[in-house]
């Protein structure tokens, strides 16, 4: 790894690239001001490693009001943009889209919960009468001739063992058959109710879960719309990644907080209220003495519940915005993997994701607190009942089963009351996310697309009107683009835009396009200000294409036809409209092309086109354009990308297509818009000089000065000039031997080699990269769990702390089961009510001590697992963010691993983890400690009883298990699901400009509600069959509740059991049974997190074919920059059957500048792909330095190559930011500037107010493409790298910056080798060698002037793209 120290955990790679950057700032113009890097290198300070306990500035940045320097009626035009005002929002309004049927249907389910609800009080009375029954049935009536070790007023000696002796006194038949036939009346009734449970629970269940989905899917389609009508002006502060995790995780917190985990909470409160009811009737003194607890335990609810929300809201904020960084580095792999900034990016990502674990650790806490407090008042009300109700009862102011019906129902209350403390933590996470949601619903648009108001013309005529115009980007309010301008473009004329970049040109489109709204003056069409017109109906008459054109992930005949959206051709027949879209094909010359593809039309073109190559996206996009016949055609470098043969067609075509309709086209390039009727030239925002290209020749003003820098001199003379000289020279060039082997393709290849070849590729793209499969077997559930506990280590301690609360939490019901019988066995054997008084006042204080232990233990247990669970979120998502951007080029090719489907996975994958933590993962520990100590105990003391009870709980658990499993299944085959709708959303959203001048928005949300409406239909039966096992499992208790009474009551009539004995089974078990029915309630919750910890283990597993972890490989020393290709085949590993190159041989010696050049689509970029090591060949040889390629170390390899794509990729951050994310080590201001100079974009930074500090917005979105052009050839130069490859690299400039940059180029290129891929013949004619490529092959090499002479394929480019004045 030659000039980058490696890598550890504990060093943040990014100090090895800016830790001098502060020694000597970069001044701006506003001093005052800090960076976006400076902040960036302080909190890279702060977290010393991924993984630090230092928890400063961990909040996002406070919004500033950044308009308020402007004045006021500005100010508000700009501020209506982009400010998104907050929503009110509470529980109710997350059911706002909830219709008749739903509110039928929840209505149903609600009376459901509610009489479920009903059912456990019922199950209370019942106790109480069968505790009377045993009570009555018992000494008092000589069951028993019993005397006592009464010691000291207690029924135990020293050591607390009970005693007593007891001889069974026989009954008469009518007392002993009144006495069973009650028991098992009382056992039936048991029986029904949990018939009655089984029934109930399955229906409120099944119908929450069901509109909970139906709810949460309604809630998605609107956010989606309300996304979609959004001005443009509001995206370029935010960005889609943050959209998608919205989208994605934030609607699974809706939906689980509106799905059964409500229906539960409703069973358990009406459980709690009914409780109360019951008691007055059997006490009101007491009950009234017990409220004040009941009391305390709401309030203390409420106010954690209030934290709860505050905290989880913070901790989705800041995972949200880390969200748009992972969207945005992930869309630009192939510039991350180019220049190895894996580790910074995966660092800067970490830095949000520490804001969410900080204040996810805070919410853990107030959740603790919250459930601590819950179960110390819960279990207090037993102490203060037995209390309490032992006073009343030595009073005879209540009877024994008044008594034990009281204790009983207000402790079921209670109980149910604390149990659903996890529920609430979800229903609070719910409602912060909805916060967020609804803001964006209710957001109003500035520029409302689906608005339907407006004006419609009958006749469009096409005149365009600027009058007085000023206009400031929203994101940008201190840089004012148009001033007071004004310009006139009649019907049917082409009106050409040009200038320097930043000049104005493209701000003019998004004006007449309705994208942003002036501070201003009027855009008038046809005299109508376009504020007055409707949004749909103006963009449907006005055509776009842009200078970077974007493809949706579908077939190339969906791409064209989205351009008939809005026409009287929408709605034609198939066949209709496929000749259209042919004869659209033919007009933008991609038939030609289209037509070789094995598919034809039908053929996908991949997310954002990444299947095709950039000319042929934009040919495809002129088709898009051209197919519904527009007024307006609006062209901003329509054909930047294309090829010289190909724009020379292309360019006819819009020529043709122009007549008759106003055309306004943006160009560099000069040579497309000489026929232009009016060229206006512009820079700053202000018009230079308008006239024909002829009369602003005639004027040799700024326009004859942007055409000399682009001239190319006249073909003849130079041919007539140097023919006798290109015939004379050797063709040895500059020592490139252009022997046959360079041009002719190897026919050799033999046909073992390419079975062997396909193989390969198969397995390139198969291996690693389908986080579904991974290497064919999924991992089991035990594997899971592991993995799970191993990626939990660092947090053992905390998990220890858990474990052993937990263990306390468990064992509170087994001690009150010995405690409820010691105090009911009492009542039964001691009858002076003084001495019982005495007895069981000692018993409530052995009562309210359990209270406090667990009230101790839950809140210790809840904030030690909401610590460490917290953790684990962060370390999962900064682990699977590393793994994404380890893979190979090859895994982002394939059609499951789309930005939209990863960045989902990595929100909602670490998220449902979560589900195995914190409070649900103490809640399933503490019932799986009551089960094994009520189970325990109960044998110990009643085996006979205790063993039949217990049986009963391996049924109820099985059916809980297998609920389970379905949901273990659901959840697997949801993901996909989710993933495959959140891919849509995202790349809608991605595309946000490209939807709204088609007018897509209402097919995307269609085509985005069929998906959802799909996934609901099909989810149905699943979640049918996990509703019914749910209610089968809370049906369970009554039924082992039943059993027990039954058979407990015949062992206490043969006098076999005392009632100590009876009580200490039946309460234990029943808790127990009850505790583990509830562990299944989160059965939902258990399921996602396993099958996300499979995915996440999968993925992690992962190991891609091109490693940038390894270590192994060579590191290139002295590296001289000699390439070459030998005899090479590469098929892209998505598209096995369509060759790319077919033995490709070409050679490049070092410092040479070597131009490729040919049609779209020959394999150009390819070949730059294969130097940069982004996938492997079929067959053939990549040679450095004559070494092969694949025998470096890739990373060490990479270090020595530089690279400037056709489509620049910038980041969120400062421009200082981006241009030394290039840098391999520390670099110094002056040579940041130095290299933005060379670039020609120093000047233009220094204009800004905050110079380098100046934002470059999310994807670079505040800039326009020339700028961001040359901060990314900033970006290469300060590398300095032994090779530099330009992929189109200016073909974003204007004339003017172009030639500077050439020169630039031209001298960064000495003393390296400099590959350039060139549509623009006129920037490499200066190249020692230019390959000429055809179908994958070199079919002509030499130099300009040679290949000129030769008159062959590329003389043939050159004369298309030769400018020549018009006379």
């Amino acid at each position: 790894m030659a000039d980058r120290p490696s890598h550890d955990e504990k060093t943040p790679l990014w100090s090895y690239s800016v830790s001098n950057a502060s020694k000597d700032s970069i001044s701006s113009n506003s001093s005052g001001k800090r960076s976006f890097f400076s902040s960036f290198r302080r909190r890279t300070q702060a977290l010393r490693s991924p993984f630090s306990k230092s928890y400063a500035a961990v909040d996002l940045p406070a919004h500033n009001d950044q308009f308020s320097s402007l004045p006021v009626n500005e100010a508000k035009v700009l501020r209506e943009q982009v400010i998104v005002p907050p929503a009110a929002t509470s529980y109710f309004t997350l059911y706002r889209y909830a219709d008749k049927k739903d509110c039928f249907m929840l209505g149903i389910g609600v009376l459901c919960a509610v009489l479920e609800g009903v059912l456990k009080p019922l199950m209370s009375i019942l106790f109480g009468r069968v505790s009377e029954t045993f009570n009555n049935y018992g000494p008092q009536e000589s069951l028993y001739n019993t005397t006592h070790a009464y010691i000291n007023g207690t029924l135990y000696n020293s050591t607390y063992t009970y005693t007593n002796d007891s001889e069974y006194m026989p009954h008469d038949e009518m007392a002993r058959q009144d006495y069973y036939g009650t028991i098992r009346q009382l056992s039936l009734y048991l029986v029904y109710l949990g018939i009655a449970d089984i029934i109930l629970s399955h229906i409120k269940t099944y119908i929450f879960i069901d509109r909970g989905e139906v709810l949460s899917a309604r809630i998605r389609e609107h956010y989606l719309a309300s996304t979609l009508k959004q001005n443009i002006g509001y995206f370029d502060t935010l960005g889609s990644g943050e959209i998608t995790s919205r989208i994605t995780a934030d609607t699974i917190l809706v939906q689980e907080a509106i799905s059964e985990k409500i229906s539960f909470m409703i069973a358990n409160v009406t459980t709690f209220f009914v409780a109360l009811v019951i008691a007055f009737t059997q006490s009101y003194i007491l009950t009234l003495i017990m409220l004040s607890i009941l009391v305390s335990i709401i309030l203390t609810t409420g106010l954690a519940s209030a934290y709860m929300v505050k905290y989880l809201k913070k901790a989705q904020d800041g995972y949200a915005v880390g969200g748009t960084l992972c969207e945005e580095v992930i869309g630009s792999v192939r510039n991350v993997h180019a220049f190895g900034i894996q580790e910074i990016m995966a660092h800067a990502y970490d830095n949000f994701l520490k804001v969410s674990e900080y204040w996810g650790i805070w919410a853990g806490i107030a959740t603790g607190l919250m459930n601590g407090s819950m179960y110390l008042c819960s279990f207090s009300t037993d102490a203060l009942a037995y209390w309490q109700g032992v006073r009343l009862y030595s009073e005879y102011q209540a009877t024994l089963g008044n008594i034990i019906t009281i204790i009983f129902t207000v402790f079921q209350g209670a109980y149910a009351f604390a149990i659903i403390s996890p529920h609430i933590s979800s229903v609070a996470a719910g409602v912060a996310a909805g916060s967020k949601i609804f803001a964006t619903i209710d957001r109003p648009s500035a520029i409302d697309s689906s608005d339907e108001n407006g004006i419609k013309l009958d006749k469009v005529d096409g005149s365009i009107e600027l009058k007085n115009v000023k206009f400031i980007y929203p994101s940008r309010p201190n840089s004012t683009i148009l001033n007071n301008f004004s310009l006139k473009i009649p019907a049917g004329k082409t009106v050409a835009l040009v200038g320097s970049s930043g000049s104005g040109k493209s701000t003019i489109v998004g004006l007449i396009e309705r994208f942003y709204s002036p501070i201003d003056g009027e855009v008038l069409l046809d005299g109508h200000n376009i504020r007055d017109l409707n949004i749909r109906w103006l963009r449907q008459r006005i055509a776009l294409v842009q200078q970077e054109p974007t493809l949706f992930a579908c077939s190339i005949y969906d791409n064209i036809a989205y351009g008939l959206v809005g026409t009287e051709f929408e709605f034609s027949s198939p066949t209709e409209k496929r000749e259209l879209i042919i004869e659209a094909c033919k007009q933008a010359n991609a038939w030609t092309f289209i037509e070789k593809l094995p598919e034809g039309l039908d053929t996908n073109v991949g997310e954002r086109g990444f299947l095709m190559s950039g000319g042929q996206k934009q040919r495809i996009a002129i088709a898009r354009a051209m197919v519904s016949n527009p007024k307006i055609l609006l062209l901003d470098e329509a054909t930047s990308a294309l090829d010289t043969k190909s724009e020379g067609i292309v360019q006819e075509a819009l020529e043709r297509a122009s007549k008759n309709r106003t055309t306004i086209v943006i160009a560099h390039r000069l040579s497309t818009i000489r026929d232009a009727d009016c060229i206006v030239v512009m820079r700053r925002g202000q018009i230079l000089e308008m006239g024909t290209h002829n009369e602003l020749l005639a004027k040799q003003g700024e326009y004859c000065e942007l055409v000399k820098a682009q001239q190319i001199e006249t073909l003849k003379e130079r041919e007539k000039e140097k023919r006798d000289k290109a015939h004379n020279e050797v063709t040895d060039v500059d020592g490139i031997e252009l022997t046959e082997k360079a041009i002719e393709p190897s026919d050799n290849l033999h046909q073992s080699e390419l079975a062997l070849s396909h193989t390969q590729t198969r397995a390139t793209i198969y291996r690693g990269s389908d986080i579904e499969t991974g290497d064919g077997a999924e991992p089991s559930f035990i594997e899971a769990f592991k993995f799970i506990y191993d990626l939990s280590r660092p947090e053992m301690f905390y998990n220890v702390i858990g474990l052993i609360a937990c263990f306390f939490n468990g064992m509170g019901y087994p001690a009150l089961g010995l405690l409820w019988g010691t105090s009911l066995q009492a009542f039964a054997d001691i009858f002076d009510r003084n001495e019982l008084r005495i007895f069981v006042s000692r018993m409530a204080g052995f009562l309210f001590l359990n209270a406090c232990v667990l009230g101790i233990s839950n809140t210790v247990t809840g904030a030690a697992f909401g610590y460490s669970s917290s953790r684990l979120v962060r370390r999962i998502r900064h682990m699977s963010f590393r793994q994404i951007l380890r893979q190979d080029i090859a895994f982002f090719d394939r059609d499951e691993n789309t930005v939209g489907s990863l960045t989902g996975t990595l929100s909602r994958d670490a998220q449902a983890v979560e589900g195995l933590g914190g409070i649900t993962l103490g809640k399933i520990i503490d019932a799986a400690v009551t089960v094994v100590g009520s189970s325990v105990i109960s044998i110990a003391f009643a085996w006979k009883l205790g063993l039949v009870v217990t049986c009963g709980i391996p049924v109820l658990m099985g059916c809980g298990f297998y609920r389970f499993y379905l949901l273990t299944e659901f959840e697997a085959r949801v993901k996909k699901e989710n993933e495959r709708t959140s891919t849509f959303a995202c790349e809608a959203i991605s595309a946000i400009r490209t939807v709204a001048a088609l007018t897509r928005e209402s097919d995307v949300w269609e085509a985005y509600h069929s998906n959802l409406d799909a996934m609901v239909q099909s989810n149905r039966p699943a979640s049918f069959r996990s509703a019914f096992f749910y209610g089968l499992t809370s049906g369970q208790i009554f039924f082992v509740m039943a059993l027990a009474s039954w058979y407990g009551g015949q062992l206490l009539g043969t006098g076999e059991y005392n009632l100590f004995q009876f009580y200490l089974v039946f309460l234990s078990i029943i808790f127990g049974a009850e505790t583990a029915g509830i562990v299944f309630s989160f059965a939902p919750d258990v399921g996602k997190a396993v099958q996300a910890a499979k995915n996440i283990k999968t993925l992690l597993e992962l190991v891609p074919d091109v490693d940038t972890w390894s270590e192994e490989g060579k590191t290139p020393q002295n590296v001289q920059g000699d390439i070459e290709f030998v005899d090479v085949h590469f098929r892209y590993p998505t598209r096995p059957e369509v060759p790319v190159l077919r033995g490709l041989n070409l050679s490049i010696q070092k410092g040479q500048y070597v131009a490729l050049v040919g049609a779209s689509g020959c394999g150009k970029s390819t070949t730059i792909s294969l130097i940069e090591g982004f996938y492997r060949l079929l067959a053939g040889t990549v040679l450095l330095d004559g070494q092969d390629i694949t025998k470096f170390n890739i990373n060490a390899y990479r270090q020595q190559i530089a690279l400037v794509s056709q489509e620049p990729t910038l980041y969120a951050g400062s421009i200082k930011y981006n241009v030394q994310l290039g840098s391999l080590g520390p670099v110094s201001d002056e040579q940041i500037i130095d290299v933005c100079k060379q670039a020609n974009i120093h000047d233009f930074i220094m204009s800004l107010p905050d110079g380098y500090d100046t934002q470059c917005g999310t994807k670079g979105t505040l800039l326009s493409g020339g700028q961001k052009q040359r901060i990314a050839i900033a970006r290469a130069l300060i590398r300095q790298p032994k090779i530099l490859l330009l992929d189109e690299a200016t073909s974003a400039l204007d004339s003017e910056s172009e030639k500077v940059v050439q020169a630039a180029l031209d001298a960064a290129a000495k003393g390296r080798t400099t590959i350039a891929v060139a549509h623009r013949l006129s920037t490499i004619q200066n190249a020692d060698v230019i390959y000429v490529f055809e179908a994958g092959r070199v079919c002509e090499a030499g130099t300009h002037q040679e290949l000129l002479a030769k008159k062959g394929r590329y003389y043939e480019l050159v004369q298309l793209q030769a400018l020549e004045q018009n006379n």
